[in-house]
């Protein structure tokens, strides 16, 4: 019986599309056939230099063709891809490297500084491969042992043969920042990779014309690749034989000259990216029709969506953790439905809301004592998970592992509501519900209201101390000042109210002008931060 191996991928792209594209920014073009190649040579460059099965190699780079390979070659080789958060502090980068065990280190030019500054820290490398671009290295006190290019050149083996072995050996680990402690680590086997793979792919190819993923579509991730495997989707992108598009160090100007000139169809993103785009897109004259992106991360608001779907942009939220490798749901809708459908409120709220499981994943509801609340869109609960491919627990913490998976299924730490049709709505995280008079608000639910006020162009609410009421929320908010008004917003707050889809206690809600909203590494709003900046507001 054939193991369930990352290689199995590229059976069927290499019979089906060996000349479709794989592209790096405006730099490159290199077919499937050839990448692959290049793949066997790293496969071979590995065996020569030692390398055995087990051992950690960590990957610096931006979104490319060589990560690309990096995601397969390596796993493929036996070994462990340690994925880099290139958005740490130093201190937490060389924290990594370390825990994880990472003995050599694949290093973009452009982060060299970074390890210069904390090589000393590192115990455990022992080897660098430098990826330059074509440019010329700058002067370092680092020692490389090649240059990516050169180390694949040498090896003239374009087959290597990768061994088949057992399909839990691990393929990945990267590392998660919570709100407290240092960040931990989330590993996958090749097992639970496949299966991800096969259960995501098939929720995004299923729908029969919108909200889709199929073999003619031009992906270009837009979510870090150092970032949960960017959300799983490279991996089904390979599986399909679809075109490619890597952008490097991401720049508004590069990404829509990409969009443009590929015809890019289908991406994924944090909302944060989405709102840039489509704000350059419209300052340029760039026409998006036709492009459809999975917004994750962290919740899309309903103005964001309005407004890409008003430009034909086909965009709709998805779900998941890094715990979870990470796609659990994903907010398609029922019927085939036009453009102008999709404006409706009721279609518009279904296609901002976390959505609906994908294949295999059992996912529900529960009070304190695990007991699963009802599927009627208004009982609320924490959300616990089980699938096939989610993380066993945190590298080398067994505390914090048992704490992830307590009563048999995953924690997510977030609330939510069931409706009867299964899809599924993040009221908010644990951590952040604001109790307001002994009731709980919802933060998620306060913020979505204002995108929908006229000048608003961003917004984080978050709960601070309050002599009275204990907590009251406060609304952070990024505005053109031309066009906000503050009274624009206690209205909205009013008819929200009104409406019931807010709480009464959000009419407690103080407004605060800021310049920017602090961001975590991976884009999402760091509410922590804000908090802790914040808590003094009278």
């Amino acid at each position: 019986m054939s193991p369930l191996l990352l290689k199995q991928l590229w059976h069927t792209p290499l019979a089906n599309a060996s000349d479709q594209e794989i592209v790096y920014r405006d730099q490159l073009r290199l077919s499937y056939r050839q990448v692959y190649a290049r793949i066997s040579q790293f496969g071979a460059a590995l065996a020569a230099s030692g390398f055995r099965r087990g051992e950690v190699i960590a990957v610096m780079d931006h979104d490319s063709h060589r990560y690309l390979e990096c995601y397969f070659a390596i796993p493929m080789y036996g070994a462990v891809m340690m994925t880099v958060n290139t958005k740490l502090t130093p201190a937490q980068i060389a924290y990594t490297l370390n825990h994880s065990g990472a003995s050599m280190v694949l290093l973009h030019a452009d982060f060299i500084p970074v390890i210069e500054n904390i090589r000393t820290e590192l115990s455990n490398i022992q080897k660098f491969i430098v990826m330059a671009d074509g440019a010329p290295l700058p002067s370092t006190s680092l020692q490389f042992a090649d240059e990516y290019e050169s180390w694949l050149a040498d090896r003239i083996d374009n087959d290597f043969g990768f061994a088949d072995f057992d399909e839990n050996t691990r393929a990945t680990v990267f590392y998660t920042t919570g709100t407290t402690g240092a960040p931990k680590g989330v590993y996958y086997t090749h097992r639970q990779l496949m299966l991800h793979t096969l259960a995501a792919g098939m929720a995004l190819t299923a729908p029969a014309a919108r909200q889709r993923f199929h073999c003619e579509d031009v992906y270009m991730p837009l979510t870090p690749m150092f970032h949960v495997h960017a959300w799983g989707i490279p991996y089904i992108a390979t599986l399909l034989g679809v075109k490619q598009v890597y952008p490097g160090r991401y720049a508004p100007d590069m990404l829509l000259k990409l969009i443009r000139d590929e015809h890019v169809t289908f991406s994924h993103g944090v909302p944060t990216l989405l709102r840039m785009i489509l704000t350059a897109a419209q300052s340029s004259s760039v026409d998006l029709r036709g492009w459809k992106v999975v917004v994750g991360g962290s919740a899309l608001p309903q103005a964001l969506a309005k407004q890409a779907l008003e430009m034909g942009v086909d965009c709709f939220s998805g779900y998941g953790l890094s715990e979870t490798a990470p796609i659990l749901t994903l907010a398609q809708l029922n019927e085939c439905s036009s453009a102008q459908d999709q404006l409706a409120d009721d279609a518009l709220a279904t296609l901002c809301c976390a959505g609906r499981a994908i294949p295999l994943v059992d996912l529900r509801i529960v009070d304190d004592t695990m007991r699963p609340q009802l599927h009627d869109g208004h009982s609320s609960g924490e959300i616990v998970v089980r699938a096939p491919w989610l993380t066993q627990g945190y590298l080398d913490h067994a505390e914090a592992s048992a704490a992830l998976w307590q009563g048999g299924y995953l924690h997510t730490q977030d609330i939510g509501a069931i409706d009867r049709n299964g899809y599924l709505r993040i009221t908010d995280r644990l951590k952040d519900v604001i109790k307001v008079a002994g009731e709980w608000v919802s933060s998620l639910e306060l913020e979505n209201a204002l995108t929908l006020v006229t000048g608003i162009k961003e917004v984080a609410v978050i709960g601070v101390p309050d002599k009275r009421w204990g907590e009251r929320p406060l609304a952070l908010l990024v505005v053109d000042k031309a066009l906000f008004s503050e009274s624009a917003a206690h209205d909205q707050m009013r008819s929200s109210i009104e409406c019931g889809s807010i709480s009464k206690h959000a009419l407690l809600t103080q407004f605060k002008q800021v310049d920017t909203i602090a961001k975590t590494s991976v884009g999402k709003i760091d509410k922590k931060a804000l908090r802790a900046e914040h808590a003094a507001t009278p």
